[in-house]
């Protein structure tokens, strides 16, 4: 359905995706998708939630070895073992959400402890099967973590360890439970449900993202509710016609055996296919079409390629030269992502002009000093370290200017009134920090944000209906010289394509060939405040 549905760009993305739930390796493969911060905005892959299938698969695997060998110990030596190893999980979990959490969500060592501590239930005392008290404090527990963990909340790590002992609990007093559990647990619908939990699983996740993906926009609320019936359905049918009779069925081991190395390497075999038939031009729809190719679009500045645009979790940066390296006038370029955007610009410059330009720009880790709350890979402790090396540089370096610029849309910390206040307050300290009497500091406002990917949104849609991107607010207090792209990039609307060239390489960055297109602009504007003579 993904490849009738999605356009042929995808296709790459789709067959990898592909391979990699086939190979049961899909959760490092999105851990090492989404661990790049450029990629979260990113088309979402229909195979994404096979992540758990992958960890779980991994695990029984290497389980039965394991129990195999410590079983020539006795029961005491499983219990040491499986007690020692689902406590080396859960403090590698726990260590991890704080250094890599996107590794810690999606990797075997740290998710372990979560089915070893199902394990452990055979050994929990018969006293405390009997305990009465226990069924409602894990239904209390698990009632805690379902309302207050959030998209925000570090998980796994400590913060797993509610749900899953509330859902050990539950599950060793079973037998014990009060009337109301049986209720609301043991009653038809709850059993149907749990019948067919296992299709249930598989087939929300495309129900839900394909049509999306293939509208090029989200669900409407009718149409959430279509696709989680369409998602029951399925999960009936598959359940019934193909889960059950192979369920029941009494296979061969060599049978078996031979089906599931045919199956894997249909499944391999078909990603192949879906790869070879892939392709990166898009022709957009409307009465004006324009052909572009995706892999052009989408492509970084070149300091991505260098190692000079730091990702989450790092703050090592190197040199970082361009431009004329000996000259005796230094520009630094400074900020997140979005001061990156206009490296391309400025590399072009640096050369024609004969300046040295320095990159130091890290993902999501603005030059404004406005702190922000952890979410997922991002640190605000990193991205704080990260800032007084940068100035350290800055400082060492007393470039002729500092041009800066911020995604100007980050979630903002709760003790703050508003955005402007936080965002006001976050370049008093960069001010504070860097005089701008002994060089300017040249801030280019935000560009407008797509509310879509757009080259996903043009490859699947007609052209004009990605022409929705939102101007950015000029918030930039005095002290900074401000450069306010927006007219370049809009006029009554911000489109999508401007001069015939895409605008946006994702949801949130301009192209690099826009980027370029920009310079004779950025460069008046950047004499106009005094830079060059």
């Amino acid at each position: 359905m993904a490849y009738f549905l999605l356009p042929a760009i995808g296709r790459d993305s789709l067959a990898r995706d592909l391979f990699a739930a086939a190979t049961y390796i899909s959760n490092y493969l999105f851990a090492w998708w989404e661990n790049d911060y450029q990629n979260l905005n990113a088309t979402p892959s229909p195979f994404i939630h096979y992540w758990s299938l992958a960890v779980e698969e991994q695990f029984y695997l290497i389980w039965p070895l394991l129990m195999l060998y410590l079983a020539r110990g006795g029961r005491r030596k499983i219990f040491i073992g499986i007690f020692s190893l689902t406590a080396f999980s859960l403090a590698l979990s726990i260590y991890q959400v704080q250094t890599a959490p996107i590794w810690a969500f999606y990797s075997l060592p740290t998710r372990a402890w979560e089915l070893g501590v199902g394990a452990l239930l055979l050994f929990l005392p018969q006293r405390l099967h009997r305990n009465r008290a226990l069924p409602w404090l894990g239904f209390l527990a698990l009632l805690f973590a379902a309302f207050n963990y959030n998209d925000n909340t570090a998980f796994p790590g400590l913060n797993a360890v509610t749900p899953v002992i509330a859902t050990a609990l539950l599950i060793a007093t079973i037998s014990y439970w009060p009337p109301i559990f049986n209720d609301l647990f043991n009653n038809a619908i709850s059993q149907w449900l749990g019948k067919i939990s296992y299709p249930l699983y598989l087939w929300h996740w495309p129900a839900l993202v394909l049509p999306s993906s293939a509208m090029g926009r989200s669900l409407s609320l009718i149409e959430r509710i279509g696709a989680i019936a369409l998602t029951v359905i399925l999960a009936q049918l598959t359940n019934k016609y193909i889960e059950d009779p192979l369920r029941y069925r009494q296979f061969n081991p060599r049978t078996l055996y031979r089906y599931a190395v045919a199956t894997t390497t249909g499944s391999i075999a078909l990603s192949v296919v879906i790869a070879l038939t892939s392709s990166s031009m898009i022709t957009t729809k409307g009465p004006n079409p324009i052909s572009f190719d995706l892999l052009e679009v989408i492509a970084k500045p070149n300091i991505y390629a260098d190692q000079c645009h730091i990702n989450y979790g790092s703050r090592k940066q190197g040199l970082c030269i361009y431009g004329k390296e000996d000259s005796t006038i230094t520009i630094v370029l400074y900020g997140d992502s979005h001061a990156a955007q206009w490296f391309p610009a400025l590399d072009e410059m640096a050369r024609a002009r004969g300046f040295r330009l320095i990159s130091l720009t890290k993902s999501a880790c603005a030059a404004v000093e406005a702190p922000r709350p952890d979410q997922g890979a991002f640190k605000e402790a990193h991205c704080k370290k990260w800032r007084e090396e940068s100035i350290a540089r800055i400082k060492d370096l007393a470039p002729r200017a500092i041009i800066t610029s911020s995604f100007a849309h980050f979630n903002l910390r709760a003790n703050y009134p508003d955005r402007r206040s936080w965002w006001r307050d976050g370049q008093k300290k960069l001010l504070l920090h860097l005089d701008p009497n002994r060089q300017p500091i040249i801030y280019i406002s935000d560009t407008p944000k797509p509310l879509l990917d757009i080259p996903s949104c043009l490859a699947t849609r007609l052209a004009h209906k990605c022409d929705n991107s939102e101007r950015t607010p000029v918030n930039i207090i005095p002290g900074f010289k401000t450069i306010d792209p927006t007219t370049w990039l809009c006029a009554r609307t911000c489109p999508a394509i401007v001069n015939s060239i895409v605008a946006y390489r994702d949801a949130s960055h301009i192209s690099v060939n826009m980027a370029r297109h920009l310079r004779a602009q950025l460069e008046r504007e950047l004499q106009a405040n005094g830079l060059f003579a």
